[in-house]
């Protein structure tokens, strides 16, 4: 059996799911019949974004007192968090620095580390360590979106990327995860592409697109490089918790090629 049905007892908890991500993935689990239950820091945005139709529970992965209110009768957590690899608004600094101080801060990453108070590692590392302990015990499956390249620290672009820690803590949380022994799917997309656009990058820039053109590629190992939609990343999450064959697997998953009329998940999991 590689399919799970869905029915009105499954509750799925999604954190960042105001991330461009993370509302991609609450919309398809709704599409699917998935009860949602959203955690936030920011209960009007959440209000506004999802206009009703899911739970909204109030907390912070980074404070894990806030959390326990959020996991009663959860079967899935699918953690979309995250923020930015460099240092940016986003990292919330204390003391609120002026440009200039804002510059010196891209060549001195520890201290930059430091002054944050969302920087990635405490994010993706503490936040996520935060996550998996509270989490109930009899969790279906804990799904955390990762990034390509955190084996490959040393070699560029990742290297590069790496600068302020990101793959670092990226790496210590799907560690954490795997380490707690509830059951987890873990998925390294390439670099994000398609909207919603609330990434500081490049592709956000330009608003590149894929047009739905082109295909999915799932590997092992982290060897693949290349660019991901985000619309095929939060299709992976939620196609990952219906599948048996994704259980206690850690993947990448870009866009190559012509993609089929119909992507076949089944398919993608089992060839992993």
């Amino acid at each position: 059996m590689t399919s799970s049905s869905v029915s009105d007892k499954n509750l799925v908890l999604v954190a960042g799911a105001t991330g461009g991500v993370g509302q991609l993935t609450v919309a398809k689990l709704l599409s699917e019949g998935f009860q949602v239950r959203v955690l936030t820091r920011n209960a009007s945005k959440a209000e506004n974004m999802f206009a009703g139709k899911v739970e909204i529970a109030i907390g912070d992965i980074r404070d894990p007192e806030t959390l326990s209110p959020a996991m009663s009768n959860l079967t899935h957590i699918i953690c979309c968090s995250g923020t930015t690899a460099f240092p940016s608004a986003k990292w919330d600094f204390e003391g609120d620095p002026n440009f200039i101080e804002s510059f010196f801060l891209f060549f001195d990453p520890e201290k930059a580390k430091a002054k944050a108070k969302n920087s990635p590692h405490k994010v993706d590392a503490v936040g996520v360590s935060n996550l998996v302990a509270a989490a109930p015990q009899n969790l279906q499956r804990f799904v955390f979106v990762s990034s390509c390249g955190v084996e490959r620290k040393d070699q560029f672009p990742y290297k590069i990327l790496n600068g302020f820690g990101v793959l670092d803590a990226k790496q210590q949380g799907e560690q954490t995860i795997i380490n707690s022994g509830l059951p987890y799917t873990i998925i390294r997309p390439g670099r994000l592409i398609d909207g919603p656009y609330t990434s500081y990058d490049l592709n956000t820039l330009i608003r590149a697109k894929t047009g739905g053109k082109l295909g999915v590629v799932l590997g092992t190992g982290d060897k693949l490089t290349g660019q991901t939609s985000r619309i095929d990343v939060a299709n992976a999450c939620v196609e990952s918790i219906k599948n048996s064959n994704s259980v206690n697997k850690t993947f990448e998953i870009v866009n190559k090629g012509a993609r089929a009329s119909e992507l076949d998940w089944n398919q993608l999991f089992e060839e992993l």
